[in-house]
């Protein structure tokens, strides 16, 4: 069940299902009741896949666990999902709303003034994404595209079926770099996070 705005009643109403035509704002987003969990990206609501299986849970543990332990005592912090992450991407219809909402799997935030009650306001420093089964082409390639205009300094992208990771980078506004594969044996050495070494093997060994 979905509660919105109706503007023509100026009145908060019920729905089954709300209308995927159209764009929402962080507003609409944050009155929604839904049992599903859902992202906003540029207004457009996307449901998420069903909840991770345990390979999923695991890969986001070992990830967030490895950044923890690295992390403590700095000022940078790790969160594992669910954590509401408010991008500041541009919407045509809507310029001055924020109409971006998404849930990374991991992410690392180093300027804390952007975590508020709500979740994160801002870009993370690096993002990691987990792909599952249900992951489309055309979802992958919509958070590439947020997360590089968003400005995310570093992301992750994670497949656990090929026990690989492809890592972007951007030290350039607004462009990811590279596009690295790291697999079995591989030593990833962090760019957003300096000093963060990840043994590729040991997060893919159950």
């Amino acid at each position: 069940m979905f509660t919105i705005f109706d503007e023509e009643q100026e009145t908060y109403i019920q729905v089954e299902e709300p209308d995927y035509s159209l764009t929402y704002t962080y507003a609409d987003y944050l009155i929604w009741k839904y049992e599903e969990r859902l992202e906003l990206i540029r207004g457009k609501i996307f449901k998420m896949s069903p909840a991770p299986n345990p390979v999923h849970q695991q890969l986001t543990m070992k990830i967030s666990g490895e950044l923890f332990l690295f992390l403590k005592g700095t000022q940078c912090q790790v969160y594992p999902a669910p954590l509401d992450v408010r991008l500041p991407v541009q919407n045509r219809k809507k310029d001055h709303e924020v109409t971006t909402v998404v849930q990374p799997d991991v992410c690392v935030i180093c300027d804390l003034s952007k975590i508020d009650d709500k979740g994160c306001c801002g870009a993370p420093d690096l993002v990691v994404e987990i792909l599952s089964p249900g992951n489309s082409r055309k979802e992958v390639r919509l958070k590439f595209e947020l997360y590089e205009e968003a400005g995310v300094k570093e992301y992750w992208l994670v497949n656990p079926a090929e026990q690989n990771l492809v890592v972007y980078v951007q030290k350039e506004a607004g462009k990811f770099e590279g596009g690295k594969m790291y697999t079995d044996g591989d030593q990833l050495e962090s760019w957003a996070v300096p000093g963060f070494i990840l043994e590729v093997s040991e997060i893919f060994t159950r």
